[in-house]
């Protein structure tokens, strides 16, 4: 019997933009920082755009309003119905759970600590600082401390000052606890891996950030002595996630019980194919637009952070490919395995950066960043993949739906 898929549009090869996605964000990193330098107030009134809460901008507009479009074609591809009948083989399943929750998010962070703290701490600036956007819910005076931060006047507001390279490792910890991206069903088609084991973990992955990015992720910003502002962390979960998620459920049934599913597939869902990233690429112009004078004084800044987040990649690649070894599983379910979890849901870690930090922090950057390396990463993990088929056992021929 064919096994059933999760998410209804089958993964093709790559498009223009995701095959050159990498080109992409470098043009709009240049497109933004030529306009900050053009119209150095532009980000700002952006970023001013703002849902307020007790006096501290919480959602900027413009923002929120990307992000939304980053999220909602990947939710709209799910069908949840099929999710438990996807799931016959508990083995692949179980390993990429394990690795992407109770593994990837403690390695992520000692080694982002270990070299945003310790190796690169000199080029970085052990006295160079950040100024964060005041936690949600917080009113606290200027000077008064909040975890490592100290309240300050910014740019005529109130903002929390940590050292830069906190700020650089938060953003790395919203990349760890935030796996698998929906461009992992690309990385799967090109690996010639298991199509229904990739897509139900798209959904799978989406369903369980739900319950664990929240805190997991406020956890670990507490262990790096960073404020955790879990008001603001858990209203990205619901506005980034959960919101999406529901518009995607909603119209998608609606959709097919108006036009059908044929319509839904062949023609609705190809319409959706660009929107995801060009609405990342214009949250990307809005980032580097305000970040652009931090990085052509200090170009080297992205190095330091895309170090730590490719060593992480391989690192976690290959713990779940050895595993999926040791455990005999057919190289189909294998080679999706080992890159959902070696892959990043960025949409959702720079809609959090951005959120519980600012336009303008570090934390963002660092997310960015993770767009940045993501492509050529899994592009040779890919090829890495191909090249060793031959070490797992033959899988039975796959069926239609497979």
């Amino acid at each position: 019997m064919a096994r059933q898929a999760c998410v209804t549009k089958e993964p093709q090869a790559l498009g223009l933009f995701e095959r050159y996605l990498t080109v992409w964000v470098l043009l709009c990193i240049g497109a933004g920082i030529a306009l900050g330098k053009l119209a150095p107030g532009m980000a700002r009134a952006l970023d001013g755009a703002a849902v307020t809460v007790g006096g501290a901008p919480v959602v900027s507009i413009p923002i929120a309003v990307c992000l939304f479009f980053m999220m909602y074609p990947i939710m709209v591809k799910i069908d949840f119905a099929e999710i438990l009948r996807a799931g016959r083989n508990p083995r692949p399943l179980a390993l990429t759970l394990v690795v992407n929750w109770a593994i990837k998010p403690f390695t992520m962070y000692a080694i982002s600590l270990a070299c945003l703290g310790g190796l690169f701490l000199a080029f970085i600036g052990p006295d160079a600082v950040d100024h964060l956007k005041m936690p949600l819910g917080l009113d606290l005076g200027v000077g008064e401390r909040h975890g490592i931060g100290t309240v300050v006047l910014h740019e005529g507001s109130k903002a929390l000052q940590v050292p830069l390279w906190r700020s650089y490792l938060a953003g790395c910890i919203l990349l760890g606890i935030a796996p698998c991206t929906a461009m992992v069903l690309v990385w799967g088609y090109l690996a010639r891996g298991s199509d229904g084991h990739t897509l139900m973990m798209v959904a799978v992955n989406s369903l369980t950030m739900l319950f664990l990015y929240g805190p997991l992720g406020g956890f670990l910003l507490g262990v790096g002595r960073l404020p955790v502002p879990w008001q603001a962390l858990l209203l990205s979960i619901s506005i980034y996630v959960a919101l999406p998620l529901a518009a995607g459920y909603l119209s998608r049934r609606w959709i097919v019980a108006a036009r059908g599913e044929t319509w839904f597939r062949q023609r609705f869902l190809h319409l959706l194919t660009p929107v995801t990233i060009t609405a990342l690429l214009a949250t990307l112009a809005l980032l580097f637009s305000f970040k652009g004078e931090v990085i052509l004084a200090n170009p080297l800044t992205i190095v330091w952070i895309a170090i730590p987040l490719s060593i992480q990649t391989f690192l976690i690649f290959w713990l779940t490919y050895a595993a999926a070894r040791w455990f005999k599983l057919s190289y189909r379910d294998a080679a999706p395995s080992a890159m959902i979890g070696a892959s990043n849901h960025f949409e959702v870690a720079i809609a959090t950066a951005v959120m519980l930090f600012g336009l303008s922090s570090g934390a963002a950057l660092a997310t960015v960043v993770g767009v940045l390396i993501e492509v050529p990463l899994m592009l040779l993990l890919v090829r890495i993949c191909l090249r060793t088929q031959s070490w797992f056992p033959a899988a039975a021929a796959p069926g239609p739906g497979d």
